[in-house]
């Protein structure tokens, strides 16, 4: 048996050992009889075996760029054209338009001198800076809507509408006016609390993102609450 082992050890040493290296000395129960230890130069080198060459892993760039003739049938897609929502009609309350002191909605109402909550298929002005706001020489609105750390706050009395609707908008879309303007923690924390999640954005944006999402997910999963491009803080 010991025998065996031997014969097939020193066969696969063979098979394995490079072409300039020196032979394997002679074993005993698998030990070299050899009491001197195998310098550098004697020990025979490792070779790294591989599956797959490299070569082969590489992409081959394509021979020509030709996809061929056009195709004139009728069955071809043109993505550019691909609209899902064609056929859904608009809400009545998405804007139209944003003006420096107000909105104009899908259904034919110009809204001026004030905010605008859009909730539940229904439009309500809204003036949620406080009294003293009004409107300066020029026209333009002003008030104060921001706390002493410049972030957006809102009295929890100006969002009353929010706690009488049932059931309560999913989301709901804040436009801080021209500019995105941070929420105050107390704010988010009020309406957290009625189960509303907040996306804040310039009106701009809060509103054709509103009228996307109320055309997808209906004016009853999505509300917004605006502030006219041409609000100023006032001092």
């Amino acid at each position: 048996m010991e025998r065996t082992i031997f014969t097939c050890v020193k066969q696969l040493s063979r098979c394995a050992r490079p072409v300039n290296s020196r032979p394997i000395a002679k074993t005993t129960s698998f030990r070299t009889t050899s009491t001197q230890t195998p310098t550098s130069a004697h020990r025979p080198r490792t070779r790294c075996m591989h599956t797959t060459r490299p070569l082969y892993m590489q992409s081959r760039p394509p021979k020509s760029r030709d996809r061929g003739p056009k195709s004139n049938e009728d069955t071809q897609t043109d993505f550019r054209e691909l609209d899902v929502l064609r056929n859904t009609v608009a809400p009545a309350t998405s804007i139209d338009a944003c003006t420096s002191d107000g909105f104009a909605l899908n259904n034919q109402v110009r809204i001026s001198g004030s905010g605008l909550l859009l909730i539940g298929g229904e439009a309500f002005r809204w003036w949620p800076w406080v009294k003293e706001g009004g409107v300066d020489a020029r026209g333009a609105m002003t008030g104060k809507l921001l706390n002493s750390k410049g972030q957006w706050e809102v009295q929890p009395q100006s969002w009353g509408v929010l706690e009488l609707v049932y059931p309560k908008p999913d989301l709901l879309i804040i436009g801080t006016g021209s500019n995105v303007t941070p929420l105050a923690p107390a704010v988010r924390k009020y309406l957290n609390d009625l189960g509303i999640r907040l996306e804040i954005q310039d009106t701009r944006n809060a509103s054709a993102q509103f009228n996307l999402l109320a055309t997808e997910r209906g004016v009853g999963q999505v509300a917004a609450a605006l502030i006219p491009i041409g609000w100023r803080e006032g001092r």
